[in-house]
């Protein structure tokens, strides 16, 4: 594969030679600095090498194909006087004055560091190949290619677990390295606390050898002197860096109440900007990670146990967290602020109970059935998790926005998780905090394990916005998370799966009776026709379709790269064309089967890829081979194929659907609801609140008839919307453009300049192309 890439427009490559080597575990240490706006310290990588072990050469392929000579040039080490057992070790010579050294206080803006700057991987990425040669240059030897970016690596060494205390109680062979990393990733799922502690005291073990490594705006490359094989590089390292202010996997910003924080954007370049790392989602790893800042901060993270801080010197907490699931690195997120912990005002006895709850025990895990995950502590196989409708739950925002959430959020989230478990069943992850995110976040929310971050936006209004997108989110826990997609370019297995979900949880978490569910769905679904309709007319053809690499979905390299198409383009962030034609997909096969027998099927299913990666032929063909023979015409993976993933457009089956309904009386049922709202604002009105969340419910609308009927005396209402609900309103940026109205433009470009620092990249990058 000889591909140029253009950072700002074209494919997100995937650098890590995954098929050599895995990620098994990850232990993060860090301190996180606001004066700097760094976080800064040290990951400590297990490895378990991959099936194919073979010496490299200048024929071997990986993922990263240097612009010169330079990038490939690695620091020339010096003798080690620790003895190592079997191997020859050295350390190197960290070039310091090739990187950026900040100390604390000063904001890391320099782009002078091995990593290369912003400015130069803009202009330098298009005329690098994206499949390079990492074979000798010059030796034989193993090159190890992590996924990094915007990081300023320090120092990479091999870490001696053979020094770890006790660690001779669980290995056979105490005196190698190798082994020893071996034996502790193949504890058993019943010993995973032993396991965790193992891995933390590793982490802690001395260095014995600084290894050679250097690096691309990509990746990070990492080779020890004489290791030629997967086998014989180090199973165990540390890598010491510090990620820059204005890296992408996170952004530094204010919240609500002026308070300064950082969290995961949800960026399209994933978490290699946090921390050096392996990002193909075959890469499933487990994490623990401890992280410091000042005590008036909470952290919060993608983790199994409900941390509480500890105290650390004065003025200063750590936190820690686990997970002991094996989830892609992508799915790493953190959010650090001055949260506050939101409670209800009176905590009736489920509360308490939930409360109470806590994570399984080892004794808790009775196999109630065969998994097809590789083995950890999976809740499907605890006979009293999955009874479980409703799992602990937290939910933190800042403090001006706490009343907020204790009337419209938290009385929906029991509700929404009771709904999901009596349509899916087990609930995967064992506890969840929901955090509402500042108001630069781009999206009405983002699921990540045992964490979900909500947009404002959600807030506002009655019920509906929140309890749907809550939804949505809560269903991500098993499509998304749970069961991954193997081919990132099949969002719509984790998407349309969302879409399609949200519907189901959301009417039976409002007890709807079944007609009144079907009524609200039918609506629903007239609703995003429309906006699939608008969305194929006005983006490319080309990122419409849902499965673009078509037979070669799922292929990689011979090292384990790829590249995820359009995965760059920071208008992909804001497309729903995966999440509607997944979600009319899905509504097809329902109703072609029956709602009864698919959701049965859709149980099934979850059982038995839950902790797995999957491609679309893998769902579709477990679909077929439940549905009876008399259901099946014209229904067959290749036709699904052709008519709804790899075509542009709006499929062929959805045409002929929406066309029958409409003769038989689509326009009668818009018209009928159209009066029906009508009656509604004809009631007298007792409750000025009342006013003002109906207001509320439809601003987006105003604002898009104030802009369309030039209402100047209004113009404020559209700048505050665009500033403090940047998940909706980005729209309307162009709205005000097209106007071509020279008033309009300038409020465009006024509130543009107020938010343009607090906006997330790709948001800044579409709103950029629509004012300039």
């Amino acid at each position: 594969m000889d591909i140029k890439l253009d950072p700002s427009r074209d494919d997100l490559p995937l650098m890590a030679n995954t098929s050599h080597i895995l990620v098994k575990h990850y232990v993060l240490d860090l301190d996180v600095d606001f004066e700097s706006q760094i976080i800064e310290g040290t990951i400590v990588l297990f490895f378990e090498s991959g099936n194919r072990f073979k010496k490299w050469s200048s024929s071997t392929e990986v993922a990263c194909r240097s612009e010169s000579n330079e990038a490939c040039r690695f620091r020339m080490p010096e003798p080690c006087q620790i003895p190592v057992t079997s191997t020859k070790t050295f350390s190197s010579k960290i070039g310091y004055d090739d990187f950026v050294i900040c100390g604390k206080g000063g904001k890391d803006t320099s782009g002078k560091d091995g990593n290369h700057g912003n400015q130069e991987q803009a202009s330098g990425i298009s005329s690098s190949k994206h499949c390079c040669d990492t074979g000798n240059h010059g030796s034989e030897e193993f090159l190890l290619v992590l996924d990094c970016c915007d990081l300023s690596v320090l120092k990479v060494e091999e870490v001696d677990v053979a020094a770890a205390p006790g660690i001779e109680k669980f290995t056979r062979s105490p005196e190698l390295r190798n082994q020893i990393v071996h034996d502790l990733v193949a504890l058993p799922a019943d010993r995973w606390r032993e396991q965790l502690d193992c891995y933390a005291r590793c982490s802690q073990a001395p260095g014995c050898g600084e290894l050679l490594f250097d690096s691309d705006p990509w990746s990070l490359q990492i080779r020890k002197t004489g290791a030629q094989t997967a086998t014989d590089f180090p199973h165990a390292i540390r890598i010491r860096y510090r990620t820059k202010p204005q890296g992408r996997s996170v952004t530094w910003t204010s919240d609500q109440s002026g308070r300064p924080c950082v969290y995961t954007v949800g960026s399209p370049i994933n978490n290699r900007a946090l921390f050096p790392c392996q990002e193909p989602p075959i890469a499933m790893s487990t994490w623990q990670a401890t992280v410091r800042a000042a005590a008036s901060f909470v952290v919060l993270m993608s983790g199994e146990n409900s941390a509480k801080p500890t105290q650390l010197r004065e003025g200063y907490s750590s936190w820690y967290y686990y997970v002991t699931m094996p989830m892609p690195a992508s799915t790493f997120t953190i959010a650090v602020g001055s949260w506050t912990e939101v409670k209800p005002e009176i905590c009736s006895p489920n509360d308490l109970a939930i409360e109470r709850s806590s994570s399984p025990s080892e004794a808790d895990f009775r196999y109630v059935g065969f998994c097809g995950h590789m083995e950890y502590p999976c809740r499907f196989q605890n006979a009293s998790a999955t009874t479980q409708k409703i799992i602990p739950h937290r939910v933190f925002a800042p403090v001006c926005l706490k009343s907020a959430c204790q009337e419209t959020l938290l009385p929906l989230i029991p509700p929404c998780l009771s709904a999901a478990h009596s349509v899916l069943g087990t609930h995967p992850f064992s506890r969840l905090d929901i955090l509402i995110v500042p108001a630069n976040f781009s999206s009405l929310g983002m699921a990540s394990p045992h964490i979900v971050f909500l947009s404002q936006s959600t807030l506002t209004g009655m019920s509906q916005l929140c309890g749907t997108r809550l939804c949505h989110e809560i269903a991500h826990a098993w499509f998304g998370l749970a069961i991954g997609a193997r081919d990132w370019t099949e969002e719509w297995l984790s998407e349309g799966f969302a879409t399609h979900l949200e519907d189901v949880f959301w009417a039976k978490a409002q007890q709807l009776a079944p007609h009144e569910a079907q009524e609200q769905q039918e609506l629903r679904a007239c609703l995003r026709w429309h906006r699939l309709q608008d969305e194929v007319q006005n983006s490319p053809e080309e990122m419409q379709v849902l499965r673009p690499n078509k037979e070669k979905t799922g292929h990689v390299s011979d090292s384990g790269s790829s590249v995820i198409r359009h995965g760059l383009n920071p208008e992909k962030v804001f497309m729903q064309v995966h999440y509607l034609k997944g979600y009319f997909l899905l509504r097809f096969l329902a109703k072609r089967l029956g709602e009864d027998t698919y959701f049965s099927f859709l149980r099934k299913f979850v059982h038995t890829f839950h902790g797995q990666l999957i491609l679309s032929q893998d769902f579709l063909q477990m679909l077929l081979e439940n549905i009876p023979e008399e259901k099946r015409p014209e229904l067959s993976i290749g036709n699904i194929f052709r008519d709804w993933l790899e075509s542009s457009g709006i499929p062929q089956p959805l045409q002929k659907e929406r066309q029958a309904r409409a003769e038989c009386g689509l326009a009668q049922q818009v018209s009928a609801e159209v009066a029906k709202w009508v009656r509604v604002n004809r009631r007298p009105r007792k409750r000025k609140r009342k006013d003002r969340e109906v207001f509320e419910k439809v601003r987006h609308r105003w604002c898009e008839l104030i802009v369309k009927h030039k209402y100047t005396k209004a113009y404020r209402d559209v700048e505050r919307f665009l500033q403090e609900d940047q998940a909706m309103g980005i729209y309307l940026y162009g709205e005000l453009m097209l106007s071509e109205d020279p008033r309009q433009q300038h409020l465009a470009h006024r509130c543009f300049e107020l938010s343009r620092e607090q906006m997330d990249r790709s948001s800044a990058e579409v709103v950029a192309e629509m004012l300039f």
